[in-house]
């Protein structure tokens, strides 16, 4: 799988269409968090295509939430991003927003991560350290069986997401949280970088 959108222009476009830096900070530890399982399953040579990916999965839930996955694709088509891509990005709402199904490894690892990467997110902020670094599978499972903690996060589909992966749900959570340790410092800096 080739790209054919820089990162660069790729940044830019979900620039165009997201401000909130709550929206940017997911859309780039997404990003991270896809590379990451693209190099630890194999798919060196697809690193960059799933980075994109997951920097632009979300590109139109800021201003269009109720079109979330449907907008999306008529953004993307302007901006010339081709169907594969279009089609792996939409990909993540399957059953949720829209009828796409996931269907190659990275956009089975879109779906199952995007909520967990929210969910992670939100229980590291409630530490003392407010980082992943610390963060053991343990106290996620609890924060996971709290209904209640970050509600927003659907558990259902992060379920769904191991599910569609052939991995225990203690698997996805330890890779995820993995994932996010090694490119939480890096997103940081990018976040100042973007609020100058």
């Amino acid at each position: 799988m080739q790209s054919n959108i820089t990162r660069q222009k790729a940044l830019e476009l979900l620039q165009e269409y997201n401000q909130e830096s709550f929206h940017l900070l997911h859309a780039l530890t997404v990003e991270s968090v896809m590379k990451w399982y693209a190099n630890e399953l194999g798919f060196h040579d697809e690193i960059e295509y799933w980075g994109i990916v997951g920097l632009l999965h979300d590109i139109d839930f800021e201003l269009y939430p109720q079109e979330h996955c449907k907008k999306a694709a008529e953004l993307l088509r302007e901006a010339s991003v081709d169907e594969a891509m279009i089609y792996s990005i939409c990909s993540h709402g399957y059953g949720i927003c829209v009828d796409i199904e996931p269907k190659h490894q990275m956009e089975k690892i879109l779906f199952a991560t995007d909520e967990l990467t929210g969910l992670i997110g939100a229980a590291a902020r409630m530490r003392p350290s407010k980082s992943v670094l610390d963060m053991e599978v343990s106290s996620l499972k609890k924060k996971y069986k709290d209904k209640k903690f970050a509600a927003g996060c659907s558990r259902e589909v992060i379920n769904k997401g191991a599910a569609m992966l052939s991995w225990e749900l203690n698997t996805l959570f330890e890779k995820t949280i993995l994932a996010m340790r090694s490119c939480e410092a890096a997103v940081e800096q990018e976040i100042k970088e973007m609020s100058k």
